[in-house]
Parts: C-alpha cells; sequence; structure tokens
C-alpha cells in the first residue's frame, strides 16, 4: 500500500472528502429564506394585543357586558320555548364558556404584567441612572461652592479694608503725639 493510498483511507474515514461535504456555503451571500413549519407572529403585536385585552378586561365596562350577557344566557333558557332552548338548567354550556373565558384572560394578564414589568424595570434603571447622575452634580457643586468660601476667607472685603485704614490711622496719630514733627518740616500741615 503506497502513501497516496494511506491518506485517501484516512480522508474517508474522517470523512473529509469534498465528495461528502457537498457544496461550500458561501459566506459572502445571503442564505436562502428556510421553510418554516410553524407559522411566524410578530411577538410584540402579540403583546399589545394581549395589553389591549387585558386593559378591557380590567374595566367595569367588562363587568357590565359580562353580566348582562349571563342575565340573558339564563333568561334565554328559562323562559324561552323548550325547543329554542340551547343550555338547559345546569348550564353547562355556560359554565364551559366562562371556564374558557377565565382560562384564556388569565395568561393574557399575566403577559400583560410581564410587559409592564419590564417597561418599569427599564424606567426604574432609567431614574436610577439619573439620580446618579444628579447625585454626582449635586456633590461637584458643592465641592465647587467649599472652594469658593475658602477662597473667599483669603479676599479683601471692604470691611476688613476699613478696619486696617482705620487701624493706621490711630498707629500714625499715636506715632504723631510720641514723635512730633520738627519745624522745619511742617509746611504740609498748612497746606491740608
Amino acid at each position: 500500500m503506497g502513501a497516496t493510498d494511506r491518506t485517501e483511507e484516512r480522508t474517508r474515514a474522517s470523512g473529509a472528502s469534498a465528495l461528502t461535504r457537498g457544496p461550500r456555503t458561501r459566506l459572502d451571500q445571503p442564505r436562502a429564506p428556510r421553510v418554516r413549519l410553524l407559522p411566524e407572529y410578530d411577538p410584540e403585536a402579540f403583546g399589545r394585543f394581549s395589553e389591549r385585552i387585558a386593559r378591557f378586561l380590567g374595566t367595569g365596562r367588562f363587568i357590565v357586558w359580562m353580566t348582562l350577557i349571563i342575565i340573558l344566557w339564563v333568561a334565554w333558557n328559562i323562559f324561552a320555548p323548550s325547543s329554542l332552548r340551547f343550555d338547559n338548567y345546569p348550564f353547562i354550556f355556560l359554565t364551559l364558556a366562562l371556564s374558557l373565558q377565565a382560562s384564556y384572560a388569565a395568561p393574557l394578564i399575566l403577559l400583560a404584567q410581564n410587559r409592564q414589568d419590564d417597561r418599569d424595570r427599564v424606567t426604574h434603571e432609567q431614574d436610577r441612572k439619573q439620580n446618579e447622575r444628579s447625585i454626582a452634580d449635586t456633590e461637584y457643586l458643592t465641592r465647587e461652592i467649599a472652594a469658593l468660601r475658602m477662597g473667599l476667607g483669603e479676599v479683601a472685603t471692604r470691611d476688613w479694608i476699613r478696619s486696617e485704614l482705620q487701624d493706621l490711622v490711630k498707629e500714625m496719630e499715636e506715632r504723631r503725639h510720641l514723635f512730633p514733627p520738627e519745624r522745619g518740616y511742617g509746611r504740609d500741615e498748612g497746606d491740608r
């Protein structure tokens, strides 16, 4: 057995032959659409529909309409001629209809609540981030105000300058009394 026979045998055993792999898929072109066995639906459209139903089920209007339908149902099946009645006294069909309505209403209400919870979670996250930014801004402004106060502590105010000048005037008057001016140098007193 030659070397080429051995490599062919290994490629057949590993399944790496070009014949067994089939045609290569091109990565630069989109795939052809697949045949789907299940129908496609838009989950957002279904969610919006469930929210509308849940909103309607939670209103007084729904309760009034449901009460009127049940009263009419029971009245029809009690007082109508027996040939026109479709649900006799134990009202089994009415019970089935109400159970069916409840079995669909509960998951739709839960789906609507889950969607609302998701929206609330996003809103709370945005609020939390906004609060963090507000706290950071407040801390920054607090530091800036503290720095301004410290800087203003070193600034000479009008009252401080006035008090310093008054102290200097008092000190000069005290020196004048201690060291009276000589006669030759007192010419400027008349100029004042």
